[in-house]
């Protein structure tokens, strides 16, 4: 009796490297021209009429089907919030697509390269967005200290009209549809989106309670959905090239290609297009140059932006740079903003710091968050010089799991997240410091 023949096995999700014939941001590093002219031979505003007579859902069900997650941090389905948009306005009442452009995440800077090298790819990406959630216009909300890219992206947005690829009958598909360009004030806050819809519309940018959610009751209170430059910019090269291309790269549950901007203690810091799920050490070797003074240098990488938890060495050199995977690890994607730092890092000054931008950046509506962030920030420097009890380690991370999670917006848990990630790997490094400062102290005598 012979076996049976086996299953042929699943095949291995391809993590990279990805070559040049896939990358979607063919122009990140600014070597042509930013224009129109020059973004329409790299192969935007290629018939996009005959993308959008799919028709909308139809739009809708690819971006479902590529499995693109929200590059924008929090890495929830695109389709998926597309789909949460009214089909039809029963009350008259128009809809919005809102882009963040507002990348004021410390380590982040890819949708500023977008912006500034590529601004065509997002404004067709607003188009092809918009059209498939039936919106009446977008706003970009692009962060006030981006002097250059501002201007890029109004020249940008004025080519695309007088080219008649938006403003009435967009593409000559029968489809109105505006851009506008609203600049920020430089406010981290103005980058959460209910905080950012309350900025266009002229208020204090604060974030507002959910629910409502924009999707129901957003911009001007009319049904609004909020995306990342980054979400967008892909959309028309995902239709144009099928979702089965796009779920090629990455992981299960973590398709596509992802920017990733690595800075800090690396020979090459750069902002590149990479797979989802490439193994950490692959991205540095590959595009960076590896770490400065070698690999045995290493000593924490924080790989999503400041607001996730750093993760040691040891632990992220192998691990694939996708969301499930940094999770996995404590910590998260986020936006792939990666901060690599080596053994000549102060980390508990480093971790002090992300804590006193969190307390500058507050809006201070939430009593947690305000009293809590400049209370942790306190705390956090006086561990750091060792003026501090072993004791308040344990108060301290306490105080942080008492702000996260009980805050309107997520600001609480991005200035706790740090914090945490610290005592859970380098407590002996906080403990030495209180010890040798309690050992340096002058022992002093009763009768003084």
């Amino acid at each position: 009796m012979t076996d049976a023949p086996a299953a042929a096995p699943t095949p291995a999700p391809f993590v990279g490297p990805l070559s040049d014939k896939d990358r979607i941001f063919t122009n990140v590093h600014g070597f042509q021209d930013w224009g129109v002219d020059a973004a329409m031979k790299r192969g935007d505003w290629d018939n996009t009429k005959k993308l959008m007579e799919i028709g909308q859902d139809a739009i809708i069900d690819t971006i479902k089907a590529s499995n693109l997650r929200g590059r924008g941090g929090a890495g929830f389905p695109t389709g998926m919030k597309w789909s949460f948009m009214p089909k039809e306005s029963k009350d008259g009442r128009p809809s919005f697509l809102v882009i963040n452009a507002d990348e004021s995440e410390p380590g982040s800077c890819k949708d500023r390269e977008i912006i500034r090298h590529d601004p065509h790819k997002l404004i067709e990406g607003a188009l092809i967005a918009g059209f498939a959630m039936r919106a009446r216009a977008a706003y970009i909300y692009i962060r006030g200290e981006f002097i250059y890219e501002a201007k890029v992206l109004f020249a940008a947005v004025e080519q695309a009209y007088e080219k008649g690829f938006i403003g009435k009958n967009a593409c000559g598909s029968g489809y109105d549809f505006d851009v506008f360009v609203h600049r920020g004030a430089g406010a981290y806050i103005c980058g959460e989106e209910t905080a950012q819809i309350e900025s266009i519309e002229g208020k204090k940018g604060q974030p507002r309670l959910k629910p409502p959610f924009p999707a129901g009751a957003g911009l001007y209170g009319c049904p609004t959905t909020v995306n990342n430059v980054e979400s967008i910019a892909v959309a028309p090269t995902i239709l144009r090239r099928g979702a089965a291309w796009f779920n090629g790269f990455g992981r299960e549950n973590n398709r596509g290609t992802k920017l990733f901007q690595i800075s800090g203690h690396v020979n090459k810091p750069c902002v590149v297009e990479e797979s989802m799920s490439i193994p950490f050490r692959e991205l540095i070797d590959r595009h960076c140059g590896g770490i400065r003074g070698g690999w045995d240098n290493l000593l924490a990488v924080i790989p999503g932006g400041s607001s996730v938890p750093l993760v040691p060495a040891k632990e992220i050199m192998d691990a694939p740079m996708d969301f499930d995977g940094l999770r996995a690890l404590g910590s998260g994607l986020g936006t792939a903003a990666v901060i690599v730092m080596d053994k000549s890092t102060d980390i508990v000054r480093a971790i002090s710091r992300l804590s006193y931008f969190y307390k500058h950046e507050s809006c201070g509506q939430c009593t947690p968050c305000r009293e809590g962030t400049g209370w942790m920030w306190r705390v956090m420097e006086r561990l750091r010089t060792g003026d501090a009890d072993q004791s308040e380690i344990d108060m301290l991370f306490q105080v942080t799991k008492q702000v996260e999670g009980h805050t309107i917006c997520a600001l609480g848990d991005a200035a706790a997240w740090p914090i945490q990630g610290l005592i859970r790997h380098f407590r002996p490094e906080i403990e030495r410091r209180i010890n040798e400062n309690k050992g340096s102290a002058p022992v002093m005598e009763a009768a003084e």
